[in-house]
């Protein structure tokens, strides 16, 4: 087990043994919004929250770059990212408020997993068995099946047909979920100390579809 997965199991195990299991976060930015994500035994309104708010920080983070840049701009920006670019610099992304929602997705214990060398995601926990039955695309759901199946599933390898299908993100909550937790999780491995807080006042619309071509 090399450094890095050991300072994570030991964080792992410092936040199950240290912490309430009843998550007990109230600072709900978009209450206003629907819940978009429905599971048995998932907090939805958490994970709801989560979404926004990690659609909020890329959208804001992109339009920095670009003036009028949209959320589905964003997300093949981040995508593209994620999956291929060496120069990528999560640091730069998150808001205060994604870092609030991080602390209380701490708390949900299924959702960790120390012992994957891929993501800090439990690939066998209640969030990932939602999404892996919830995808709406035919390709997209039996690709992510056939790797969770095969304890193949990684960032990278669902990332690679994700990069041509971006758009999905925007109308399959479940399918941006699973983009948003992976986003999460790479949160253990920054330094939160250094993370830009001061961010643009743009606004998102999050019910806003593009029209596919």
């Amino acid at each position: 087990m090399n450094l890095k997965s050991t300072l994570f199991t030991f964080l792992l195990v410092t936040i199950l043994f240290g912490c309430k299991q009843e998550n007990t976060f109230s600072d709900y930015k978009y209450s206003d919004k629907p819940e978009v994500i429905k599971c048995d035994g998932l907090n939805s309104k958490l994970y709801s929250e989560a979404l926004y708010s990690f659609e909020d920080d890329i959208f804001k983070f992109y339009q920095q770059k670009q003036a009028n840049t949209t959320l589905v701009q964003a997300y093949s920006q981040f995508i593209r990212s994620a999956v291929y670019s060496s120069r990528y610099k999560l640091e730069e992304i998150p808001s205060k408020h994604t870092l609030d929602v991080f602390e209380a997705l701490k708390n949900e214990s299924d959702l960790w997993d120390a012992e994957n060398t891929e993501s800090h995601l439990n690939y066998n926990g209640t969030a990932i068995n939602c999404i892996a039955n919830n995808i709406n695309d035919g390709n997209l759901k039996t690709t992510f099946n056939a790797l969770l199946s095969s304890n193949s599933l990684s960032p990278k390898l669902f990332g690679a047909p994700l990069v041509s299908k971006y758009r999905n993100a925007l109308s399959d909550k479940y399918l941006a979920l699973y983009i948003a937790l992976e986003y999460y999780s790479e949160l253990f491995d920054i330094d939160l100390s250094k993370v830009t807080l001061n961010k643009p006042q743009q606004k998102v619309d999050f019910n806003k579809v593009p029209k596919t071509p």
